[in-house]
């Protein structure tokens, strides 16, 4: 009997065993929303896939937290909108934490600080925020460029001049459209560096407070936000977030 027996009871053994185990559930895929054209943060390579510093972080975010994404290239405009009707899970695109934003949205942790600055042309003569006035000033739409213009010179000043992106603004700049083009520092540093025979200048207004990028999800979204932050605290423990800094910033 034994002989006979223990080929069957190891086969009925093996397969209990199979059925028995927990079934491991595939990793989660998040639909993320950037607008792909912020170099350095987020822009398209020759494939028309979305690279920079937010696409590497929130990467390895989900790498550690167990989870993936997807980058989806999203108009600025409008793309707040797509996490209220569920066709984005999560915004990645340098979103600055703010408390009229954190009304209709989550955020996450910060995970990167910037600071607005003022490009101008290398024969200008505007030294601070205030020599704004009377100039013709070009923002991105909706950013927080755009609000700090308007609380100096107003909402409806046509010297406001507004792009689908900074770099389109800043090419006006360059094309003498525009006299000044207000945006966040690594953006305006980045165009500066690969437009350096152009020669533009920055100003650094001590009047700009830092501002605190993160990463954006649907109202109430407790679970995404949580799997983010463990993602993040991690990568910025284990050296993972200082290698990507070091990257895009050199330092």
């Amino acid at each position: 009997m034994k002989s006979i027996a223990s080929p069957l009871f190891a086969a009925l053994t093996a397969t209990a065993l199979l059925f028995a185990a927990p079934a491991h559930a595939a990793e989660k895929t998040y639909q993320v929303a950037t607008d792909a054209a912020y170099a350095p943060f987020e822009s398209l390579n020759e494939k028309q896939q979305a690279v920079g510093f937010d696409i590497d972080v929130l990467s390895a975010v989900a790498a550690k937290a167990g989870f993936k994404v997807k980058f989806i290239n999203t108009p600025w405009e409008g793309i707040f909108a797509t996490l209220s009707t569920g066709d984005r899970d999560v915004v990645a695109s340098a979103v600055t934490i703010t408390p009229e934003r954190k009304q209709t949205m989550d955020f996450s942790d910060p995970y990167f600080e910037a600071k607005q600055l003022i490009a101008i042309g290398p024969n200008s003569k505007i030294a601070k925020f205030a020599d704004l006035k009377g100039k013709k000033i070009g923002v991105q739409t909706g950013t927080t460029g755009d609000e700090i213009v308007q609380k100096l010179v107003g909402k409806t000043n046509p010297d406001i001049r507004r792009f689908e992106s900074t770099p389109l603004a800043l090419k006006e700049l360059l094309n003498g459209g525009v006299d000044a083009v207000v945006a966040d520092n690594g953006v305006v540093v980045n165009f500066i560096a690969n437009n350096k025979n152009d020669k533009l200048k920055v100003v650094d207004d001590t009047s700009f407070a830092k501002e605190y990028y993160g990463f954006a999800v649907k109202k109430g979204n407790k679970e995404m936000l949580a799997k983010i932050n463990k993602g993040l605290a991690t990568i910025k423990a284990d050296g993972t977030y200082d290698k990507i800094y070091k990257k895009y910033f050199g330092k």
